[in-house]
């Protein structure tokens, strides 16, 4: 029989989870790292106190009157104290609406504001995480973790210690009534106050469990819808709708389980609750009405005791159960505090100076990079320089480590031997965010947000002025386009800007870039995607682009790498030729092999 009702309360096997499980973290640590969240707001307590008091004294009034309608008016059969009862009684009725009423209304400003504060510093806290947290950890998980997670720490902190309150001061209030009435009577109800803890804490420790894997399950069905939808378009070309499906599915019955799980527990602990409760009650009954028979208690009395006793084991009860509500609620707030201990693989140093606007002199000097986690050098030894002004083209096989450079030059990751420089200043000693002011980039992967075309301009500079957007649109070639758009520069282009063609979303990527005006360029592959002919197009507004800036431009098309003032080949992270364009070709080495592995004689290089 133990057996099967241990199997019964089971969460069952976790093993197969897209997202693995927090650490465990004592609730007194949870205490720790959250209360100083409530900073502020805590001046607001002391009105909740004085409502928590004041809500058991007007709910003990109204028991008492009872007693004195049973006592006074029903057992004498005498209606005139019923006069000054009645109104006094509705009086009570009105003062405890209005105590509801301000306690609910002040409990939740609390609350809500706690919440803002701890949602915006989570959500802090992860932008300002590096690249290679998100490049490691599945979004959608991360994203439940700062919605539905961070609710559930309030009601950790703040609902459940204002509950616990509450509880503790009806119990005290209703304890000091029945002591006042019959102490005997009562030494007898509080005999079984042991086993409602008893109960309260063997079930907690099963719904802790269950409610650690119920979160965890969550944070992958997120991960795993995010990731589908966010790729919808190869699931459907591949007809992979079936597979995702049953990923989808199998997060789903996990939680399914452990939901199940709790239910089973919970549902075994009320009636184990409710027996205990009725015993107690019982237990009562049979001595009060036996001292009621031999005179020594009124019925008004009794009936009052048992009100009053009802009264006493809802806060017993309410505290025990508050223990199983604060397990589920300590199983999100692990998820957070693990998401709040991560750190920045790239942090700034103590003594960062500030730059200013930079010349833009980059240099790589004797970078070497491997990503985390991994055994192979991404970059190994890579050395050039590109002075004030200048182009310079990396160009490499896919896998070389071209895209490498482009994270390190805007400080996404440090080199772990030699350094990069701006303007003859190691990046580490210079403020982050000076860095990446100093750059401006058109990614690989053009980047547009949900929200206007104006809006996804001024990105790069968000105190842009109209004019200025509609001077760097018609720089970047997409000014007549976006006059078609039914509402011009107010045209919502869609999530990722997919009611946009490719060779528009670059021009919008160039326009944010050329309003950003920074003294260094960075254009990753900025061609990729793109037809012929779209190619071709952007290539009159790249080069306004880069005029009178450092450009260090990354690509595997020759074609857009021609003209640079210098060209670095890069082979397996390795630095294998420099030179200019010409020269490279007359050496015949591995830039003379990619040029004519891209087919591309001589005098098609040149674009018009």
């Amino acid at each position: 029989m133990v057996h099967v009702l241990r199997r019964l309360l089971s969460v069952g096997e976790t093993s197969d989870a897209v997202v693995a499980a927090a650490p465990a973290v004592s609730p007194r640590e949870v205490f720790r790292r959250f209360w100083p969240y409530t900073r502020g707001r805590r001046r607001w307590f002391v009105p909740v106190l004085l409502f928590s008091l004041a809500g058991p004294a007007v709910d003990a009034a109204e028991i008492w009157l009872f007693k004195i309608v049973v006592d006074d008016v029903l057992v004498p059969r005498d209606l005139r104290p019923f006069l000054w009862i009645a109104p006094a009684y509705l009086g009570l009725v009105i003062i405890s609406g209005i105590l509801r009423f301000a306690d609910n209304v002040t409990s939740t400003w609390v609350s809500e504001h706690f919440l803002l504060s701890l949602r915006a510093d989570v959500f802090r806290h992860v932008q300002g995480l590096s690249l290679g947290f998100f490049e490691r950890r599945r979004l959608g998980d991360v994203l439940s973790r700062v919605t539905g997670d961070v609710d559930s720490v309030e009601t950790f902190l703040l609902s459940g210690v204002a509950d616990a309150l509450y509880y503790v001061i009806r119990l005290g209030v209703f304890l000091g009534l029945l002591v006042y009435l019959r102490w005997d009577l009562t030494l007898l109800a509080l005999v079984i106050v042991p086993l409602f803890w008893g109960a309260a804490r063997h079930f907690s420790r099963l719904i802790k469990e269950a409610s650690r894997e119920r979160r965890r399950r969550s944070g992958s069905i997120s991960a795993i819808a995010e990731e589908s939808l966010g790729n919808v378009a190869l699931v459907q070309a591949y007809n992979r709708q079936g597979w995702e499906e049953r990923r989808f599915e199998t997060e789903n019955v996990g939680k399914l389980r452990a939901a199940m799980a709790s239910a089973r527990i919970r549902a075994v602990y009320g009636p184990v609750v409710e027996i205990i409760e009725v015993s107690g009650g019982l237990a009562v009954m049979v001595l009060g009405t036996w001292k009621l028979s031999q005179g020594q208690l009124t019925l008004g009395g009794l009936l009052v005791f048992l009100a009053l006793i009802g009264k006493l084991y809802g806060p017993v009860r309410g505290l025990s159960h508050l223990g199983t509500t604060f397990y589920t609620a300590s199983a999100s707030a692990e998820r957070v505090i693990e998401l709040l201990d991560q750190r920045p693989q790239v942090v700034e140093s103590p003594g960062a100076r500030h730059t200013g606007r930079a010349r833009g002199a980059v240099e790589f000097d004797g970078v070497c990079f491997r990503y985390p986690d991994t055994a192979s050098w991404a970059l190994s030894d890579v050395s050039f320089q590109a002075a004030p002004g200048e182009t310079l083209a990396l160009v490499g096989a896919s896998g070389a480590g071209k895209s490498t450079v482009a994270k390190l030059q805007l400080r996404f990751y440090d080199p772990d031997r030699g350094a990069v420089r701006l303007d003859g200043t190691d990046l580490r000693d210079l403020c982050l965010s000076d860095v990446r002011e100093n750059v401006a980039v058109v990614l690989q992967e053009t980047l547009v947000f949900h929200g206007s075309v104006r809006d996804n301009i001024a990105y790069g500079r968000p105190e842009a002025t109209e004019a200025e957007i509609v001077a760097a649109a018609r720089a970047a070639d997409a000014h007549e386009f976006i006059e078609l758009l039914p509402e011009g520069y107010d045209t919502m282009v869609g999530q990722r800007g997919r009611t946009l063609s490719g060779g528009q979303r670059q021009r919008l990527a160039i326009a944010r870039a050329m309003i950003r005006d920074a003294p260094v360029l960075l254009l990753d592959e900025p061609t990729t995607g793109l037809d012929v002919r779209s190619g071709r197009r952007i290539m009159d507004p790249l080069r306004r682009l880069m005029a009178g800036r450092t450009t260090v431009v990354i690509s595997h098309n020759l074609l857009t790498v021609r003209d640079a003032t210098r060209i670095v080949v890069l082979d397996h992270g390795r630095v294998v030729e420099h030179g200019a364009h010409d020269e490279l070709l007359e050496r015949d080495g591995t830039y003379a092999r990619l040029h004519r592995l891209n087919g591309t004689p001589a005098h098609r290089t040149v674009l018009s």
